[in-house]
């Protein structure tokens, strides 16, 4: 009985309430990527797509994008010395195992460079998602080795 009466007593339920409607916020409460001053998911993948590094760049993630830009670099060194040493073996009518494999090693080169150019690309697709999010990992030494903390804002009403 006293269960019953409670229930019949009890206020509406928010969840369960049709009648109110929820209120906006006012434009100055919301915060864009914008305002963040970084990029988008999208336009973050292309930049690194095109350039390796810019993304990066552009979401001030400098350190990453000087690794991209480096490999891009030695990729692009690499396949345009293996072509050049074809052309010379081709030229010089050398063993045909040899041209084979400098053939082989351009096109490794090759896809290392268009693998740099993919990576990139999704790194800075993440890293644009993920841009806002606190950056409260630490690692410090510990006792007996190393080992991390990691802080978790929550707020409880």
């Amino acid at each position: 009985m006293l269960l019953a009466g409670h229930l019949l007593a009890a206020p509406t339920v928010w969840s369960q309430d049709t009648t109110s409607r929820p209120v906006p916020l006012p434009p100055s409460a919301v915060q864009s990527v914008d305002s963040l001053g970084g990029l988008r998911p999208l336009p973050a993948f292309f930049h690194s797509v095109l350039i390796p590094g810019w993304g990066q760049a552009k979401l001030d993630r400098k350190v990453t994008g000087a690794i991209f830009m480096a490999w891009e670099g030695l990729t692009l060194g690499m396949t345009l010395k293996a072509a050049s040493e074809l052309r010379f073996l081709e030229q010089t009518e050398a063993d045909s195992a040899w041209i084979e494999q400098k053939r082989q090693e351009r096109q490794d080169w090759l896809v290392l460079l268009v693998f740099n150019h993919f990576f990139a690309g999704l790194e800075a697709f993440v890293s644009s998602h993920l841009q806002d999010f606190p950056s409260d990992v630490r690692l410090r030494a510990a006792p007996r080795g190393m080992g991390f903390q990691v802080i978790l804002p929550f707020r409880v009403r």
